[in-house]
């Protein structure tokens, strides 16, 4: 596909300036309102009272600063093959197709700007919320708020070029084409009467709400994709335009997991390196943080390591070239408090894990280059050692069971995710008295598109952890308030 077809953006944008188009989307997304927000979200929740913390803003610098190094990476590896007179095809294909740096940047942070407060807790509230009205998905909002929501091109979003829209979708395919309802309490919604969207002098509509506020998260968690919408399919439409193989890049699934929604199959190449990064974020900054906050203690370390002994094989690639095959030189490291050594660790093994990947032709049966190659962890011997992506798993396992499983953890999430459907309950009760001019006048009121729920949706996802917090306290809290009050 030739360049300009993926420098192309959906509606005109006249050039005025010195700035490649990778430099102009990475300005418009540092720049926008929801990138900010990020900087109040946070990564784990609870962990707000600490002061070195990481924030959605942080983690997503983070994946960009990884996500840049893994494409830079395998583009010296490809060129320096071709300066040796070694090149294969694959090479050539790396240093034709791996995405310019900037639009690196570009794709990573903005990967997370679609996440509503008080982290899964509230991802799970707003999708049981918007059940009858397609659903929740962060990355989907992500998606949306590219290519609709943002300030930059009214009606338009961020309007950026076609190849860093398609970098954010990470599942390419609509929530309703993805959800399972057998596993869904009480199946399947019954569509709502078809809402009027609130022209001028026309009454209020009562959307749908879900009885009550309490529920079991697992059961209302969404799908992977994007939003049904029609603005969304137009954007999708115009993204795969010249992509031949995006039938079956939209179709194919992963096999079925009993319980589970379906999920995708397939994802462009520009998304598999954010994703790498991403985990690598999640799996490595995420312990530092536990660690240096003392949610995982050396003992708790130690006994989750023993208590299966491949826990410990997983990570014996990383002993063996940082940590001198030693266990305990290695967690000696990670356990010194505030030391270069401790930081030099975690540098050390985000650097182990960048180097661990690889350019593939993961996808041969795929004409199209983004789709057919993709950014891979190294499978690594045919013996005993564990494969790199074996030894990431591990470490974000501990995370998982040692930090954001423990009641802790899970009562704050609980706590946001009752906040979340409550304030929801209460904005599509009486949205003309309760939201505020912005969202009711302009959007709802005015005659646009947006469904009220979605509006509504939007209004919340859009929320930091202490907006949403003080907006809840504004309208539940039993004290005496005052028109003065400030959020």
């Amino acid at each position: 596909m030739e360049k300009s077809y993926w420098t192309e953006r959906l509606h005109p944008s006249p050039r005025t300036d010195h700035r490649t188009d990778w430099e102009r989307d990475y300005a418009r997304v540092v720049h926008s309102a929801s990138f900010r927000r990020l900087q109040a979200k946070t990564q784990v929740l609870g962990l707000g009272d600490g002061d070195f913390y990481r924030t959605r803003l942080t983690h997503s610098m983070e994946v960009s600063q990884i996500g840049v190094s893994i494409t830079k990476k395998l583009y010296r590896k490809a060129k320096k093959a071709r300066q040796d007179g070694d090149e294969t095809e694959l090479d050539s294909a790396a240093l034709a197709h791996l995405p310019h740096p900037m639009l690196m940047n570009t794709i990573c942070l903005a990967h997370d700007i679609g996440h509503p407060p008080f982290g899964h807790g509230g991802e799970v509230a707003l999708n049981r919320c918007m059940l009858p009205y397609g659903g929740f998905e962060g990355n989907g909002q992500t998606l949306r708020i590219v290519t609709k929501l943002d300030k930059y091109a009214e009606g338009h979003g961020m309007n950026l070029t076609r190849r860093a829209v398609l970098g954010v979708i990470k599942y390419p395919v609509p929530f309703s084409e993805v959800v399972d309802w057998t596993i869904v309490p009480g199946g399947e919604p019954k569509a709502p009467a078809p809402e009027a969207k609130l022209a001028r002098g026309d009454p209020a509509y009562k959307v749908v709400t879900p009885d009550g506020s309490l529920f079991v998260a697992g059961d209302f968690k969404p799908p992977k994709c994007y939003l049904d919408d029609e603005d969304q399919d137009v954007v999708l439409n115009w993204v795969a335009k010249e992509i031949p193989d995006w039938a079956k890049i939209r179709t194919s699934r992963k096999p079925k997991e009993a319980g589970k929604h379906a999920k995708t199959k397939f994802k462009c190449l520009d998304t598999s390196i954010m994703e790498l990064a991403d985990d690598i974020a999640y799996g490595v900054h995420d312990l530092e943080d536990a660690i240096g906050l003392g949610l995982i203690s050396r003992r708790a370390f130690l006994h989750w390591f023993e208590d299966k002994s491949k826990r410990k094989e997983s990570l014996s690639q990383l002993l063996d070239k940082h940590f001198d095959g030693r266990f305990d030189e290695f967690t000696r490291q990670l356990f010194e408090c505030d030391t270069p050594e401790r930081k030099q660790a975690i540098g050390r093994m985000v650097g182990f894990f960048v180097e661990g990947t690889t350019f593939a032709e993961a996808n041969p049966e795929f004409e199209e280059p983004l789709f057919k190659y993709q950014a891979i962890f190294k499978c690594g011997a045919c013996d005993e050692k564990a494969k790199i992506k074996d030894a990431l798993d591990t470490l974000q396992g501990l995370v998982v069971e040692l930090v954001i499983k423990t009641p802790a953890v899970q009562q704050l999430e609980f706590k946001g995710q009752k906040m979340v459907s409550e304030l929801f309950e209460a904005f599509a009760t009486d949205p003309k008295r309760l939201l505020d001019e912005r969202h009711y006048i302009k959007t709802i009121q005015g005659g646009g598109d947006t469904p009220t729920a979605r509006v509504i949706c939007d209004y919340i996802a859009g929320m930091t952890d202490n907006y949403a917090t003080n907006r809840y306290q504004q309208l539940f809290q039993p004290r005496t308030g005052s028109v003065f009050d400030r959020l």
